[in-house]
């Protein structure tokens, strides 16, 4: 697994040990930047972290700030080591996501968020993760989820692009 572009091309991250970690694949996250498009200066949020890859993605190419949310030691660690073997730095929270955005609604405003939680938690997380991510949000903000595209992790807000990799669905949606 590598950084795909931008500053930190061609770099290599680790993934976290077990089981419960999908890394998203190199080839499924240069497809969702070319669909994003420009990310600099942006402040970005990636929950259900994992590896990081899509957060440091981002601070790859130009965002001003990611901030990382894993529950799992061993997805922090991994994330830590990443930013570290890369030379940045990044606030790195082991927090369940959803605890995470109720503390930090009316707190500085999120641009980009990608959510990439557990395939088998979407049903559960979906309506809470459209309750609590608003408060966290800038007007305009971009919501990137994964998930498996047999159980889909289904958001309340203007669907701007959807794609299948496999197994795996891509969404991509913008609030307000």
């Amino acid at each position: 697994m590598r950084v795909v572009a931008g500053e930190l091309r061609g770099r290599k991250l680790v993934a976290p040990t077990g089981e419960g970690t999908r890394p998203t694949a190199d080839r499924v996250r240069e497809a969702l930047f070319s669909i994003l498009g420009d990310v600099s200066a942006l402040r970005v949020l990636d929950l259900y972290a994992g590896s990081g890859a899509l957060g440091i993605e981002a601070l790859s190419r130009g965002a001003a700030q990611a901030v990382f949310v894993d529950s799992s030691p061993a997805a922090v660690a991994a994330v830590r080591r990443n930013l570290s073997d890369l030379g940045l730095e990044a606030p790195v929270r082991r927090q369940d996501a959803l605890a995470y955005l109720f503390a930090a609604a009316g707190g500085d405003p999120y641009d980009l968020v990608f959510a990439d939680p557990p395939y088998d938690s979407a049903l559960r997380v979906a309506p809470r993760l459209a309750e609590l991510l608003p408060p966290v949000l800038s007007p305009g903000a971009v919501i990137v989820t994964e998930s498996n595209k047999r159980v889909p992790l289904e958001l309340p807000f203007d669907l701007l692009r959807e794609r299948s990799y496999g197994d795996t669905r891509i969404a991509v949606h913008r609030h307000g």
